[in-house]
């Protein structure tokens, strides 16, 4: 990708460029952390698992024995890989110990600089392939369970990666997962692009072409992913081809886990940290339910504006006050956003997808089986596959764009009562006098609620919309009718006086401003303020 032709400011709304530009320097919109798998997919089928042995002259009661060589050969080649490099094998009887910081403190005590670090071996959880008896049939036959297994942990340094790690299972059906940390990868296209940074953590805190990093950051998802993935399974593991021969199988490469995240950095640590409280309590205290899912791709009815009712998943919001930072967390169902000011110089907003199928594509309009274009929209849902990792990037930067859109209601340290005095006075537009705003009142309340809804911010809201605010029973008669219509028209103009709203030009529609969206959104985060929260947060 040409550099000039990356934005400056990528994944950032312009409503909030326009209020905070001046105080961040750079945006660097990229992969964290991915978890990618690798599977043998037959070999999850309890009977293409009997044809496998079958072709590898296997028989089912000797299945127990053949599998656990394979596994003694598995762990014998990845030790004696290790001690032909000079490098430590060490088997973890504990899960508590961090295999990560094991591995760093090996790299930083050797100086590796490339290759192998460390092999660690565990006993851990997994989905196996196994035979067991049918007791209703008497015979044997392969089934998949839940089991423990060894797993070996081969931490390396790649040339491209950084440092990184393959986890690989000893027991059919051989899963194979591969860690990368994005962040780590920029560093060397970095290095190798001759782009100064400076770096503290996970995150840079200075960089010299901000534009040319961006730029790195979106050629990550563009890459051979198979090709690169089956280049570390063989290094790390040779013994796949003597299992994947008797079928001709390869293995099948999915996302996982993925981490995208949009970190601004900051001009003035003591600003981030001036306005970052502030935001915090805006998310606490504002985000629902319903804006969370709007957040992660959840369709929302726009009739009602409500969950619907067939919704099972969780919907949480946790904050944690940590040494580096307070941290947020909104968790819909699997996938979650999250909030952090890290190292005092970065505002970085993350989407983490488990399950990225709440996510649709637009793939327009698609063939039929003879050949004729369809006119129906074609919409598919997000795959795991690695196929689908530009999508999956561009999704997870919208995800971050919205929640930096909603964010950017909130003003700058600003008290309530300053930010919202004007509303409270009596106005004269259009040569007439109008009274001032009652927030407080729960008629007015609920109409602020309702034009504040997400899903009129591109349509807009009616005269109807309004009416069902004031009046939650509906009218009887043809003078009722008149009547609430004829009140909801006076909210209007009173709003449209007071600028929190305007009219959609030859529509009967209209739509909250800037100034309406930013001071509505802090009236209703004062109606539902948690004082437990507020002052957990102020403490």
């Amino acid at each position: 990708m040409n550099p000039k032709t990356t934005p400056r400011w990528p994944g950032v709304p312009d409503a909030f460029v326009s209020r905070f530009g001046d105080l961040f320097t750079a945006v660097l919109s990229g992969w964290d952390r991915l978890r990618f798998c690798g599977t043998l997919r037959p070999l999850f089928n309890p009977k293409w698992m009997e044809a496998h042995l079958g072709v590898s002259k296997v028989l089912l009661k000797d299945f127990r024995a053949h599998a656990e060589e394979l596994t003694e050969q598995i762990h014998a080649q990845a030790v004696a890989a290790a001690l032909a490099v000079g490098r430590p094998y060490r088997f973890l009887r504990t899960s508590r110990l961090s295999k990560e910081e094991i591995a760093r403190e090996l790299m930083q005590r050797d100086h590796v600089r490339e290759g192998l670090v460390t092999v660690l071996g565990a006993v851990e959880p997994c989905v196996a392939m196994t035979v067991r008896l049918n007791r209703e049939t008497g015979r044997l036959q392969a089934r998949r369970e839940d089991r423990q297994a060894l797993h070996l942990y081969h931490y390396l340094v790649h040339p491209q990666f950084g440092l990184c790690h393959v986890r690989v299972q000893t027991w059919y059906p051989f899963t194979v997962e591969v860690w990368i940390n994005g962040r780590e990868w920029l560093a060397r296209q970095m290095d190798a692009a001759g782009v100064a940074y400076v770096r503290r953590d996970n995150c840079f805190t200075h960089l010299s072409d901000p534009v040319h990093a961006q730029s790195l950051c979106e050629a990550q998802s563009r890459v051979d992913w198979p090709k690169l993935l089956d280049e570390l399974l063989a290094q790390v593991h040779p013994l796949h081809r003597k299992v994947t021969r008797p079928l001709n199988l390869y293995y099948y490469w999915s996302v996982l886990q993925s981490e995208y995240a949009t970190d601004l950095i900051w001009k003035d640590p003591a600003t981030l940290a001036q306005i970052y409280p502030m935001w915090v309590r805006h998310a606490v205290q504002s985000f629902g339910s319903v804006d969370l899912m709007r957040f992660l791709g959840h369709r929302v009815p726009a009739t009602t504006g409500r969950v619907h009712r067939n919704f099972a998943k969780e919907v949480t919001t946790r904050y944690r006050d940590r040494p580096e930072g307070l941290r947020i967390k909104h968790w819909v169902g699997q996938n979650l956003l999250k909030l952090y000011d890290k190292v005092g110089r970065i505002l970085r907003i993350e989407t983490t997808l488990n399950k990225p199928g709440v996510f649709k594509l637009w793939l327009g309009p698609v063939k039929t089986k003879r050949g004729r274009p369809t006119t129906k929209d074609a919409w598919r849902r997000l795959r795991r596959s690695v196929t689908d990792l530009p999508a999956r990037a561009a999704l997870s930067l919208a995800a971050n764009a919205r929640y930096l859109l909603a964010l950017a209601a909130t003003r700058g340290g600003r008290p309530l009562g300053e930010s919202v005095a004007s509303i409270c006075r009596p106005v004269t537009w259009e040569g007439q006098r109008y009274r001032a705003l009652r927030p407080l009142v729960p008629q007015e309340m609920a109409v602020l609620t309702t034009v504040n809804r997400g899903d009129f911010t591109v349509e807009g809201f009616r005269n109807a919309d309004i009416r069902q605010a004031l009046f939650p029973r509906p009218a009887t008669t043809p003078e009722d009718r008149r009547r609430q219509s004829a009140a909801a028209g006076r909210c209007l103009r009173r709003l449209r006086a007071h600028g929190l709203i305007r009219k959609v030009p030859g529509r009967h529609r209209y739509l909250v401003m800037q100034k309406g969206r930013e001071i509505i959104t802090l009236l209703l985060s004062a109606q539902h303020a948690d004082v437990e929260k507020l002052t957990a947060l102020a403490a």
